[in-house]
Order: C-alpha cells, then sequence, then structure tokens
C-alpha cells in the first residue's frame, strides 16, 4: 500500500489493509518519507519502506490510498508511476481509491478501462485526459485495476483487492 507522507485519509488506509490481513495477505507500506505518516485525521502510520526502495518484482498488488497529500506527494511522482505500470504490465493487481485514480490515469493505465474516483473537476479532467470511462459507482473493477471513488468505498474497495487477490 501506498500513503502520502501527509493527510491520506485514515479510513481508505485502515479498512482495506485490515480486511486484507485478515485474509493473509501481507501488507508492505510505502510512502515517498521515511518516518511517521499522517492521516487527516490523526492516524500516524510509519512507512516499512520508500516508494524509491521498491521492487514492484516483489509484489502480486499495489493499493494507492487517498486523501488531500495524494494530489501533492503523489500525483506526479514518477516512482509511484514506474511501480503501477510495472504491475500492470505483468497483469498484477493495481488499485487506487478516492483521487489517486488520477496516478492511474497518468501512467496510462485508464485508456479506455472503466474507472471511479472521488469527483472533483480536477479528478474528472484528469481521468478524461487519460481515456478512462468514468463510472458513478463506489467501486469498479476492470480487469486487474480496481479504484475507489470516496471513503464511503474503503470497505467495498478492500473487499475487491482481497477477492482478486485470492483468485488463481
Amino acid at each position: 500500500m501506498i500513503v502520502a507522507p501527509r493527510e491520506f485519509r485514515d479510513e481508505k488506509f485502515e479498512e482495506p489493509k485490515t480486511i486484507l490481513e485478515r485474509e493473509g495477505i501481507k501488507v508492505v507500506v510505502a510512502s515517498t518519507a521515511s518516518g511517521t505518516a499522517r492521516g487527516m485525521f490523526g492516524m500516524q502510520i510509519t512507512p516499512d519502506i520508500t516508494i524509491e526502495e521498491v521492487n514492484p518484482a516483489e509484489f502480486d498488488a499495489v493499493l494507492i490510498v487517498g486523501g488531500l497529500g495524494s494530489q501533492t506527494y503523489l500525483w506526479d511522482n514518477s516512482g509511484v508511476q514506474r511501480i503501477v505500470r510495472y504491475l500492470n504490465q505483468r497483469e498484477r493487481l493495481v488499485g487506487a481509491i478516492c483521487i489517486f485514480p488520477v496516478v492511474l490515469a497518468k501512467a496510462g493505465l485508464l485508456k479506455g478501462k472503466k474507472a471511479t474516483v472521488f469527483r472533483t473537476a480536477a479528478t474528472i479532467n484528469e481521468l478524461e485526459k487519460g481515456g478512462a470511462i468514468i463510472s458513478h459507482d463506489p467501486v469498479v473493477v476492470d480487469g486487474k485495476i480496481v479504484t475507489g471513488r470516496g471513503p464511503e468505498a474503503a470497505r467495498e474497495f478492500g473487499q475487491k483487492i482481497a477477492e482478486n487477490l485470492s483468485q488463481p
């Protein structure tokens, strides 16, 4: 899971992580910086590694957590784009929730793909530029790409990720 070092959405991190761990899936947390990452509502976590230390060949999936910090720290981060492209090219799972599907669009992963996003003028514009087919559904699965719309979708997003990872 990738989180911004500041202002990630607590529940968009906590709910999917809890679901994945309950299913026996090991979760590694990465961020742009080492040290404590702080959520929008006070959650504090210590990432296991930095984005630069991520070797995508070692992972079956990547999930990117939304929140205000995503736009500042992650939208244009070349390391994050490297990771999502690598996994997507190898048909591994890529998930993004809230405003973070924008990174998937910027990385070229959403062209012709159905996706959802927390709707703002900027997020819709970026998904349209990336060629996404924008859905109003809370969670959308299109092949190996899972997108979630907002905080109300965090649990379903986590469940869809876990289901996808459990399939052979």
